[in-house]
């Protein structure tokens, strides 16, 4: 990996859980925190929340935009390619809705207007959690009959558990909030997760050799398999910024977040736990 390394070996197994877990306790907190007081973990989009979408094509600027959406209730405004923006209203009542429709049809009558209500929203946030729940808990089920071992096999879930918590919590940090697009980036993110993990657990527990000698060749191929994988979302990340393609965007910025505390869950967390676990079996001592 040219001059870049990282030598786990020489730390402790505390030493290196240390961190991961501390930041998991933390963003437990700050999720129960806004589920407290919110009632949703994470910032919900319009997707979740309800709401009226608007998209317009106009050279207008933002300040004119608001100035005439002055008597409604405008959440964002979303830039877009060919001068359009993407405009988000809290839910309206239908007569409401219906003035705002007029309003808009009025002065850009190639926009596009929806409308998904509070009720839908809900419905949708309900099948978001559960089809969460669901891919970790068949993840869990595949995890230990793969392994038929508890410390490996947990270690492998706390790790993935730990990276759709921490993404979550930052994704409220850098304002980035929860859609049908970012649920499917949480979900995609259980499975990258769980490839790094089971990469290095194989190498541990099914190859013979030093301990050292396996932990350096899995972290090796770990960190190019999540470097080139990184490298591939930055680009669609920086070419949908660019173009304004908001869900794809966001998408891409929660598996960057994603990818990122994953390398730190599973090269720090994962293999802190797999390195404890092994010394205590001897597994070290007697280089298997």
């Amino acid at each position: 990996m040219g001059k870049f390394t990282y030598d786990i070996n020489k730390y402790e197994p505390k030493q290196m859980v240390a961190l991961p877990l501390g930041l998991l306790i933390i963003s437990i907190i700050f999720l129960a925190f806004n589920t407290f007081s919110t009632g949703m973990p994470v910032e919900p989009g319009i997707d979740f929340a309800g709401g009226v979408a608007v998209t317009v094509f106009t050279t207008d600027s933002q300040e004119d935009i608001k100035a005439f959406f002055s008597d409604y209730p405008l959440k964002s405004i979303g830039e877009s390619v060919n001068d359009g923006y993407y405009l988000v209203f809290d839910y309206l009542e239908d007569d409401k809705f219906r003035d705002l429709t007029k309003k808009v049809l009025d002065k850009y009558p190639d926009a596009k207007v929806d409308q998904i209500g509070e009720t839908f929203g809900k419905t949708l946030q309900s099948q978001a959690v559960w089809a969460l729940l669901i891919a970790f808990i068949l993840m869990a089920i595949v995890v230990f009959v793969a392994f038929k071992s508890f410390v490996p096999s947990a270690a492998v879930v706390i790790s993935a558990f730990s990276d759709i918590v921490i993404t979550a919590a930052l994704m409220d940090v850098f304002g980035i909030s929860l859609s049908l697009g970012t649920t499917a980036a949480l979900l995609m993110l259980i499975g990258y997760s769980v490839d790094s993990d089971i990469l290095l657990t194989t190498r541990l527990l099914k190859r013979k050799g030093n301990l050292d000698e396996k932990l350096r060749g899995a972290f090796r191929t770990g960190f190019i398999m999540t470097t080139t994988t990184i490298t591939a979302v930055f680009a669609m990340f920086v070419v949908t910024a660019v173009g304004q393609v908001v869900i794809i965007r966001d998408i891409s910025a929660v598996l960057l977040i994603g990818l990122f505390v994953d390398m730190m869950n599973t090269w720090m967390l994962n293999a802190g736990l797999l390195k404890w676990y092994l010394t205590r079996k001897g597994g070290y001592r007697n280089g298997r």
